[in-house]
This record gives structure tokens, C-alpha cells and sequence, in this order.
């Protein structure tokens, strides 16, 4: 039996939520392995919404549809969801609760960990019906770096909330979440995106058939494969300057097929490819990267340095405007309106050949690209207090090797 079990609980609306769920566990697991006191962490995930009742399955694969197909749609969904809480609803207590007890009794997690705000309410009154309240204890990951939330993140009863930085605090707060409950530490991004990346830019331009030289930008669909990327790339064939493209096309097949038959006849050397599960070596690799404005995508090119060109051809989700006027107004991102935006982004850009030296804004702790690594030492210190992160945490840079910098436990 292991000393501790931690239930990391998330949702894959978008991948946003499995990214840092995965960032949390690597961060874990990379601690557990310097832990001197030989205490041993189990990690349990589970994707709970989708899991708990076809119904939640459902809305799960709504907001995907939308996030694929009409992205415009979004904006109603989000109304909708803002003003009927479906997150903590009596009735749909009914549908989910059986599921949630159910698991909470096999799993006998130590902490629960949500890292979506589909998950708060529920995961409270659970533990409140099973009196648990006071053995579990429950730790909330935000991820919306700005102050346009879902509001299901606001859960007043959760032992700590642990947001990206001051904007989402102050919200939480307007919204009645304790200040003593909340901890300002940063994003979880994947460790993997502050160390050096497994393969150089030269190897992996060269492995996909792209010249190692030549201006390279990565047009992402993200996760879902939605957006408007074929418009942009179709503009790229204005571009008069050498350029070669990486087209991901993310979990859409139709997309990925279209995008390999337009690639066929487009005067840019182009690489289509599906999801991809190594990004830390593509953004290492690339020298722009078109996408739209997720909270975990964005921060992910931050921390690898990567100027960014946000696509605004489709109005974006409200909790993603908040997101896009921290990376313009920083000048870490610019702003691509109508297709051939892109024309005049990509003829004037000038790629930053040291980026792994560039240092971070400090502004909103855009600078802590690390942050997991704090993260998951204050959700691992619930069990053990030689995890806890000494007040104020230091920003993670990148050392002169290019991985981050943190103590053994116990030292």
C-alpha cells in the first residue's frame, strides 16, 4: 500500500486540462523520485465528467463538436453553462453521485486534485455526504490565466485553490472564495518545456523533410483540430521571403486529410501532421507558431521562448480574450484578424536566434515557467510538510543547461 494516494481528476474538453494533468504527474513523479524520507505516492486520474453519466459525456462531446466545427458557437455555450451551473446542480448530484462515491471508496485517494471546473461542486458534496470532508482533502488547479472564468472554478469549500496569477485571484474573490484559500504559483506546464529539448531543431525540421535553415512556423488547430489554420495557410502562399510551415491538424481527421491534399500544390514546404504528442521539441524546433489562444498552448510557448500569432478571425471564447490581451500587450503574441494578417506578421518577423537565454515578463508571473514543479509541491506537502514552497516562490529559469532548478526533498 502506498503512504499517500493522490486523485488527479480532469476532463478532455480541449486537451488544455489533460496537458496539466500530465504536467502535475511529471512534476510529481520527478519530486518523488528526490524525496529522501522513502515516502511512497500512488497517482490515480480519472476523467471524471465524461465517466460519471452519458449525460456529462454528452456536454463533453458538445464542446468539442463546437471547438472543432463552429468555434463562434462557443460563446453560447459558455452563456449557457455560466448561467445554469450545471457544476453544481441537486439534480445533477442525482445523475453523477453514485459514480463519484463509488469512486471515492475504491480509490481511497488521500487528496483530490481537480484540475477542471466541471468537477468542484460535485467532488464537495461527495465528500461532504461520505463525511470524508475532513480525511480528503480537495485542491483546485485553475487554469484560465486572466479573470474571464467559468465560474464553476469558484468553489468557497475547497482546502486551496491554486491560481496563475493576480487576475484570476481577485475573481475567485469577487466571487466569494476566501483569500486565505488561494495561492498565486503560476501555470503547470510540462516540465519537459523548460529542460532542453530530445532532438535538436536541425534533426527535427531535417526528419520532416524541411530544410533545417529556412523560416519555420508551426500553424496549430490544437487539440480538437478546430479554428481557422486552412484560411491561414492558404495566405501564406503571399509571403515573398523563404518560408516552410508544420500544419497540426490535432484529432480531426477531415482536417488532416484536407490539409495533405492542399499541401500538395502550395508553394510553402509544408509538414501535415495529426495530434502530436512531443510538443516540447516542435515548439523548440519552430521559430512562429500560429494558434489560437488555450491557456495551457500559449503558456507552453512561453515557456519555450516562441513568439506567437494568435488567430482572432473567429471571435474568440470568452475565457480566452482575457488570455490574448496579456500576450499582446506583453508582446509575446500578435494578433492575426483576417487571413492575410499573416502576410505581413511573418515578412516583418525577425526570429530570436537566443531564445533559450530571453528572459520572461514578470508581469502576471509570465516569468514562472516552472510553476508545476511549486504546484505540486504544495498539493504533495497536504501529506507531507517537507514538500511546502517557502513564501514568496522564485521564478523557474532555465539553468545554463536548460532545465529547471529545484532541491531535493529533505535537503
Amino acid at each position: 500500500m502506498p503512504d499517500y494516494r493522490i486523485a488527479l481528476c480532469f476532463s478532455d474538453t480541449g486537451g488544455g486540462h489533460r496537458s496539466a494533468t500530465d504536467a502535475i504527474e511529471a512534476a510529481m513523479s520527478e519530486l518523488k523520485s528526490l524525496n529522501l524520507r522513502g515516502n511512497h505516492f500512488e497517482i490515480i486520474r480519472e476523467a471524471l465528467p465524461e465517466k460519471s453519466h452519458p449525460i456529462n459525456r454528452g456536454f463533453v462531446e458538445l464542446y468539442n463538436f463546437l471547438l472543432r466545427h463552429n468555434q463562434g458557437m462557443m460563446k453560447y455555450y459558455y452563456q449557457f453553462i455560466q448561467a445554469t451551473k450545471p457544476n453544481d446542480s441537486p439534480l445533477g448530484y442525482v445523475l453523477v453521485g453514485n459514480y463519484l462515491e463509488r469512486f471515492i471508496k475504491e480509490k481511497q485517494p488521500d487528496i483530490m486534485v481537480s484540475v477542471h471546473p466541471m468537477c468542484n461542486q460535485y467532488i464537495v458534496r461527495a465528500l461532504n455526504r461520505m463525511g470524508l470532508r475532513d480525511r480528503i482533502k480537495f485542491v483546485i488547479v485553475l487554469t484560465d490565466p486572466n479573470n474571464d472564468l467559468w465560474k464553476g472554478w469558484a468553489c468557497p469549500e475547497a482546502d486551496l485553490t491554486i491560481v496563475p496569477n493576480r487576475l484570476a485571484r481577485d475573481k475567485l474573490i469577487a466571487w466569494g472564495v476566501p483569500a486565505t484559500k488561494i495561492k498565486i504559483l503560476g501555470m503547470p506546464v510540462h516540465p519537459d518545456f523548460v529542460k532542453p529539448p530530445s532532438v535538436s531543431r536541425f534533426d527535427f525540421r531535417k526528419h520532416l523533410g524541411l530544410n533545417p535553415e529556412t523560416l519555420t512556423m508551426c500553424l496549430n488547430a490544437g487539440w480538437a483540430g478546430g479554428g481557422n489554420m486552412m484560411s491561414i495557410y492558404r495566405s501564406l502562399k503571399e509571403i515573398k521571403r523563404p518560408v516552410q510551415a508544420i500544419f497540426l491538424c490535432g484529432h480531426n481527421q477531415d482536417l488532416y486529410e484536407r490539409a495533405q491534399e492542399e499541401a500538395l500544390s502550395a508553394p510553402v514546404p509544408t509538414a501535415v501532421l495529426p495530434f502530436h504528442d512531443r510538443m516540447s521539441d516542435l515548439m523548440a524546433a519552430v521559430d512562429l507558431m500560429v494558434t489560437k489562444a488555450g491557456g495551457l498552448t500559449t503558456f507552453e510557448a512561453i515557456a519555450r521562448r516562441l513568439p506567437m500569432a494568435i488567430d482572432m478571425i473567429t471571435q474568440p471564447m470568452p475565457q480566452e480574450q482575457g488570455t490574448i490581451d496579456i500576450l499582446v500587450h506583453q508582446k509575446l503574441a500578435q494578433q492575426v484578424k483576417r487571413p492575410d494578417d499573416i502576410v505581413a506578421i511573418v515578412e516583418n518577423f525577425a526570429p530570436n536566434m537566443d531564445r533559450r537565454n530571453t528572459k520572461l515578463p514578470t508581469a502576471y508571473h509570465l516569468d514562472r515557467a516552472g510553476a508545476v514543479y511549486d504546484i505540486s509541491r504544495t498539493i504533495m506537502a497536504f501529506c507531507d510538510s517537507s514538500y511546502q514552497v517557502n513564501e514568496p516562490s522564485e521564478p523557474y529559469y532555465l539553468d545554463a543547461a536548460g532545465g529547471a532548478s529545484f532541491k531535493a526533498v529533505g535537503q
